[in-house]
């Protein structure tokens, strides 16, 4: 569905982008995966690999997460070479930390695709058959790796474009009508600094709270401060509150002090991680939850752990227990000590309980 915007949207693709990029040219933000104006203005591409990285995670945490983060990566794993050569245990153990661990799963996946083809593709069209790459990840990509005329949208971006219109469609519904607008507003040059330029508007100036409007170099084309309805926009759909789930995991210990863990299913939450063996999370225990044990043992309550995930919050009871005389682990199953388990945080915060309560056989 084609939107129409409002005739000023004409003047903007002469006033909006040099306005946003003379502003960028002045203000923008040191990076470690980006490449100054004035650095690409010199000849200077920036590094898809750097950008493509960067990308996948920023799209859970913030810039402050993640640029330590970035460069603990890039030691480890300097080219996409490294990191598809690297064992996928270490770029999941690698990623915790950075949100859903599927994403470092088609890092790693994506990384193998691109060694074996001898790199990025330049076009978003291309981009987007690799895994693990979306709409937003190809365009971002697309434009500042390549240079490419490609209309870049996240958060920051979402916000300056719902003001600039004054979009009144609640999110999500408004994600099309905005990039629309973002797209008639979008140079036809210097594509990359014009998406980063918005992203920076975004953080340091077009803020959530409290905009700072004085300080805007397109504000004079903005239609939410004439409105005097700056913090309105983008119009955001009633907060629901995150569903309650509960769990029991379950600690068994053996002679050597090592703790038993399984691999979780490739698919669904935390898939392929290591994890302790445990009942579903559902909306309350279940009255046989021993059932779910891994062996016939004498369980001890050691405690409780919370947890929050992206889409509900996770109350884990933890059991522990000795393991029983002739005890036989299944083939998914192995003997770790705790220390050298790499586990997601839930199962670390899990393990820990086990380990400081009185019960604990460890």
């Amino acid at each position: 569905m084609a939107y129409e915007t409002p005739d000023r949207a004409k003047l903007s693709h002469t006033g909006v982008a040099p306005a946003l990029l003379r502003w960028y040219d002045a203000n923008a933000r040191a990076l470690p995966w980006r490449v100054s104006p004035q650095a690409r203005k010199a000849g200077r591409r920036a590094d898809p690999y750097a950008v493509w990285l960067s990308e996948i995670m920023l799209q859970q945490t913030t810039v402050a997460t993640v640029t330590p983060r970035f460069a603990e990566f890039l030691a480890r794993w300097p080219t996409i070479e490294a990191m598809a050569a690297a064992p996928l245990d270490d770029i999941l153990s690698q990623w915790a930390g950075l949100g859903y661990y599927a994403r470092a799963r088609n890092l790693h996946k994506c990384a193998v695709e691109l060694a074996a083809r001898g790199g990025f593709p330049e076009y978003e069209e291309e981009l987007k058959t690799l895994p693990g790459i979306g709409d937003y990840t190809a365009a971002a990509i697309a434009a500042i790796a390549f240079d490419k005329r490609a209309v870049v949208v996240d958060g920051n971006v979402e916000r300056v474009v719902a003001r600039l219109f004054a979009i009144e469609t609640p999110l999500p519904a408004a994600k099309a009508k905005i990039k629309a607008c973002a797209e008639a507003i979008w140079p036809q040059q210097r594509s990359g600094d014009f998406a980063q330029g918005l992203m920076d508007l975004g953080a340091g100036v077009c803020r959530p709270k409290a905009p700072l409007c004085l300080l805007c170099p397109i504000s004079s084309a903005c239609e939410a401060p004439r409105q005097g309805r700056q913090e309105a926009f983008p119009v955001k759909p009633a907060r629901k509150q995150k569903p309650k789930r509960a769990g029991a995991a379950f600690v068994l210990v053996n002679a050597k002090g090592e703790m038993l863990f399984e691999r979780r299913p490739e698919k669904g939450l935390l898939g392929g991680m290591l994890g302790l063996p445990g009942t579903d999370w559902a909306t309350g225990l279940a009255e046989d939850l021993y059932a779910s044990a891994p062996a016939k043992a004498d369980w001890a309550r050691a405690g409780a752990i919370t947890h929050v995930f992206t889409h509900f919050h996770l109350t884990l009871e933890v059991f522990t227990a000795p393991a029983p005389k002739g005890f036989r682990r299944w083939p998914h199953q192995q003997w770790i000590a705790p220390a050298a388990a790499r586990l997601p945080t839930v199962m670390k915060k899990a393990v820990a309980a086990a380990m400081s309560s009185p019960q604990s056989p460890a």
